[in-house]
């Protein structure tokens, strides 16, 4: 008879595990807040536009195919490699930077910026590539079953890395590199972790690794959100049922196993295991009441900074405006290494602009476009009240269009706004924090909320605050780490 597993949450780690377990023969189920699957990896369809809600381009392609092969399926979606990654534009610099992987098109950008650019890009991959290959099979990879076996794990680590443990990403970049735009295009990818260049450590250079020389960024055929649909379908095939609207409020259990979960409406659930896939930190804190989670403890750990994230659907067309576009001010420096501290300035000199019809026409109506907007911003501890988010958002639209020398204010047919408010209350992000816990030294590995519950022998997390930490491929790799977690119980 084959065991049920309960798992909490339909974000990608959820619905990736489901798919592992079930075609290993166990009765999976899922229970999810919202009305629909994702997590942040969601969609908003309103007013004839189609938007993705949060990420918009994913790296590390060969997980998902090495999912796919470990299901036994075709990937359930399509994707394409983007080339270049992204655009970058400064407030003080008519140039526009188009990242390319190849480097000769790279360099020829900087001419006359940034003096023998190749060579030092070229010096800085091989780094960020070592650190890589280094380090991602032994601490990204891997199941800890205590802090012993994570320290054993990092003493394999190449000891000529060690430098950069006491380095933050910036540092490490201004070892190659002069130029102030180097060094601020190259720094982009820290905030993808939920920070900035300047409290993100060196390791994560190894994401440059990634953009540039190791498989690069994709987008999706229809959207992000396809990759959701497409995991849905598979787990329809292996009879997985998803039901929606369900918030998991409490709980049932014995001295060593957990025997339900109850929901808001009182509905008991019950399994032979459980996989959470809600905020691995959060759900011990607002469900289980752990004393290492109290709210006072919750307060003092290192979270990522919030998202101000906007939809817009514009009734004219932006051929002046490429796929992926990030967009400086003249006071990088400054904003990014205080943006936690410093949340009362209006100007936002870093954001991102994603149009998501620009490749995908189906997203906006004929003639229209569909405009994503993501600006890093204090989360609720540092930044609680959003009453300004009006007023925020204007203006980042009045810089905008100042940049691309077209006022679109006038031609907005569709807006949606979530601040760090609408992220926490929708996904259970604690203080509106994006990507959930940091990655600074003593929230990485087995520091990191684990996988596996300190108290009850059958439950498991997965997910961005759990192993091996955030983003659409570490939710992947999160997977297949709890299956193997689950599988080994199910064993005993």
């Amino acid at each position: 008879m084959s065991k049920k597993v309960l798992i909490t949450g339909a974000g990608i780690g959820g619905l990736a595990t489901a798919l592992r377990l079930a075609k290993k023969g166990f009765e999976v189920e899922i229970v999810e807040k919202n009305n629909q699957a994702g997590g942040r990896l969601n969609q908003i369809k309103k007013d004839g536009f189609t938007f993705d809600t949060g990420p918009s381009f994913f790296s590390m392609s060969y997980e998902f195919e090495e999912f796919a092969r470990d299901c036994g399926i075709q990937l359930p979606f399509k994707y394409y490699s983007l080339d270049p990654l992204y655009s970058v534009h400064f407030s003080d610099n008519p140039k526009v930077f188009h990242l390319y992987k190849d480097l000769d098109k790279l360099a020829a950008q900087f001419d006359g910026i940034e003096t023998d650019f190749k060579k030092k890009m070229e010096k800085y991959l091989k780094k960020s590539g070592r650190l890589f290959h280094d380090t991602v099979d032994l601490v990204i990879k891997n199941n800890f079953d205590s802090y012993l076996d994570y320290i054993l794990t990092l003493m394999r680590v190449n000891p000529i890395h060690l430098p950069v443990l006491f380095r933050n990403f910036w540092q490490q970049v201004n070892q190659y590199f002069d130029s102030g735009e180097a060094r601020q295009i190259i720094s982009l990818v820290a905030f993808f972790l939920g920070r900035t260049p300047f409290d993100t450590m060196a390791v994560y250079t190894l994401l440059s690794y990634t953009e540039f020389k190791y498989d690069g960024y994709f987008n999706v055929e229809g959207g992000m959100y396809e990759i959701v649909k497409g995991f849905v379908k598979e787990l329809e095939k292996e009879n997985v049922k998803i039901n929606y609207n369900v918030e998991i409020t409490g709980f049932t259990a014995n001295s060593q196993k957990l025997e339900t979960l109850t929901d808001s409406t009182g509905r008991q659930w019950k399994a032979d295991i459980f996989l959470v896939n809600a905020d691995a930190a959060v759900f011990r804190n607002k469900v289980f009441k752990r004393p290492d989670f109290s709210d006072q403890k919750m307060a003092k750990k290192s979270w990522t900074m919030g998202y101000l994230t906007f939809y817009l659907g514009i009734k004219c067309k932006l051929p002046q405006v490429n796929h992926h576009n990030y967009y400086l001010g003249s006071n990088y420096v400054e904003y990014a290494g205080n943006i936690m501290q410093n949340p009362g300035t209006l100007e936002k000199p870093y954001y991102y602009v994603n149009v998501v019809s620009k490749h995908n026409p189906e997203c906006a109506p004929e003639g229209c476009e569909s405009l994503f907007f993501v600006c890093p911003v204090p989360n609720l501890l540092f930044k609680p009240d959003w009453s300004d988010r009006d007023a925020i958002v204007n203006s980042i639209i009045a810089d905008f269009s100042q940049r691309i020398g077209k006022n679109i204010e006038r031609e907005i047919v569709s807006k949606t706004i979530y601040t760090p408010e609408d992220w926490e209350s929708r996904f259970n992000l604690y203080k509106g924090s994006g990507l959930g816990l940091s990655h600074n030294m003593d929230q990485i590995g087995a520091l990191r909320p684990a996988n596996f519950d300190e108290k009850y022998k059958n439950v498991f997390y997965v997910g961005a605050s759990t192993l091996p930490g955030a983003g659409i491929p570490m939710a992947v790799i999160s997977s297949k780490l709890a299956a193997e977690r689950i599988v080994d119980y199910s064993k005993k």
